[in-house]
This record gives structure tokens, sequence and C-alpha cells, in this order.
């Protein structure tokens, strides 16, 4: 690939970049993150893949979110450079391993168009309840079903690690209106020392849960991989739903599976959208802070 390369692709909506550190010219840095996933002064992403070599796995996987933050794991995001590797020939195999700041992920290329992976399923590791290691500032053992107020309201919340920290919140009925006021809030909650993901959950029946979504250092997002995990992992704590559910999203479906011991699987559809080569007026700016809107 040539330097500064870049491709371009989504999952379910949620949309990110990919880059290898082997090929790019600039350091990235918080402005550089910023600038590219800025749909106005750069590409516009709901975040940043960075290859990056590993000791551990076949493949090593840093995740940006656009505020220039680094996310421990991403589902989406992880399956979208699942598709990357095996579509420009750095993975030999259907099946390999990545290395992520989260924890190493065994990922499977399910089906297959035209030689390009579309169908890819990923093991997203154990779901932690511990209310230390999410992390919760709480005594309490487990965070469930514990009351919290944000802003002007009480929330019922649910916490719980794929990899990255989630807040699920039970509901009746689903307002992107409401997410968007109290997400930041409860993002940035006292009680979460390292931020949350948050996600308002609506149980349809015993297989199936709609979900509207707050991202951590992103935003109200279409879709998240490790934000469907999460749901799917405390609504079944609480006994709302069976351990295989579809998780609907406004950016499409996620299917995930909870075995015996917690551990996660997460299968879902990825599509490349764009590839090209950053411009050289784009690189001489990346260093250089945006004006702050």
């Amino acid at each position: 690939m040539k330097n500064n390369s870049f491709i371009k692709s989504h999952g379910l909506g949620n949309e990110y970049i990919i880059l290898d550190s082997e090929n790019i010219t600039f350091a990235l840095g918080t402005n550089a993150i910023k600038r590219i996933c800025n749909i106005h002064f750069g590409l516009g992403s709901d975040g940043i893949l960075l290859k990056v070599p590993s000791n551990k796995a076949d493949f090593g996987l840093r995740i940006f979110n656009p505020d220039g933050s680094e996310a421990e794991k991403s589902g989406n995001g992880l399956r979208i450079f699942c598709k990357f590797l095996f579509d420009y020939h750095f993975a030999s195999s259907k099946e390999f391993t990545v290395e992520t700041k989260g924890g190493i992920v065994r990922a499977k290329v399910i089906e297959t168009e035209n030689d390009k992976a579309s169908l890819i399923s990923v093991d997203m590791g154990k779901a932690i309840f511990s209310s230390r290691d999410i992390p919760v500032n709480s005594d309490k053992p487990e965070f469930i079903a514990e009351k919290i107020t944000a802003g002007d309201r009480e929330f019922e919340v649910n916490c719980v690690s794929v990899g990255n920290p989630h807040c699920v919140v039970i509901k009746e009925q689903l307002d992107v209106a409401e997410i968007k006021k109290y997400g930041p809030l409860l993002e940035n909650h006292p009680m979460f020392p390292n931020r949350i993901n948050v996600q308002f959950a609506k149980p349809v029946n015993r297989n199936t849960v709609k979900v509207i979504i707050w991202e951590r250092g992103a935003g109200y997002t279409l879709a998240s991989g490790s934000s469907s995990c999460a749901v799917a992992c405390a609504l079944y704590k609480r006994g709302f739903i069976d351990a295989n559910p579809s998780i609907v999203m406004k950016g499409g479906t996620l299917k995930i599976e909870i075995d015996d011991e917690w551990q996660i699987r997460m299968t879902g559809e990825i599509k490349e959208t764009a590839s090209g080569v950053l411009s050289d007026e784009l690189l001489k700016v990346l260093d250089i802070p945006m004006i702050e809107e």
C-alpha cells in the first residue's frame, strides 16, 4: 500500500478509517486524529483503526475515538479491521488473532463475496461485572440495578465491561433526544473514572433487544459492537433475555452469543466505502488544532 493510504469501512453505519503504522509518515496525535475524523476538515469518521505490530497475536490494533482518546475495544471496529486484514491479504487464512488494548480477540471470516469478507465473527472476550474492574467508584461488588442521578433525572443502571466500560439503562420506550441529553452526563458521571459508554435498551422478547447508543468519546452513534455485547450480557444477567439475542440498532442488527462462562461472540456484516491517500494539503495541517465550535 502507498504511504499515507487509508481504507474507510462501516459496520451497520458505525464507520472507521483504517491506517497502517508502517506506511504513515506523520505522528497520529490528538490534533491529527480530530482533524482526520472531522467531516468538515478531514475525512469524517467515528474513529481511527491503526494497524500496529504485535508480539502476542497475529496482528495488533489501536483504536482512537474522534476526540483523540484511545478505546480499549470496539466490536464494529474489530470487524472492520478484520475485513481489512483479509481483503488486503495481510491475513493468510480466515481465522486469526488481534491484540487490542482490551485483550486478544479471535476472529473468523464467516462469509465472503467476490473474495472480500462480508460477514465476520469476533470473540469479544469475557463480560466482567466487578465494579472495581469496570471501573465504577463503588464499594458494591457489582453495580447492577443501581440508581444514580444525572442532571435532573434518576437512572437505574447496569454496569459491565466487555474490554471497555458500559452503562446499560433498561427502558420501556427509546427516545434519541433523551439519550443525546443524558448520554454525555452519564458518560462523564463521577461514578465512572474512565468515563463510560451508555446504552438505552428495550427488550422486545426473549431473543430481541432494541438499543440506542451514546458512545464514549464519539457521542450518539448508529451502532456499536461492544455496546451490543454489553446490552446482551446486562439483560441476560437480569433475566430479561436468553443467551443468544439479536441486538437491533439504528444502523442494523448484530447477533450475540454468550456461553456459560460469560464469554461473548459477535457476528455481523461489514462494508467498505472508500479508499485513497491522504492529500499533501491535509498532511500539512494535521498537527494544527482546529477552531473549536
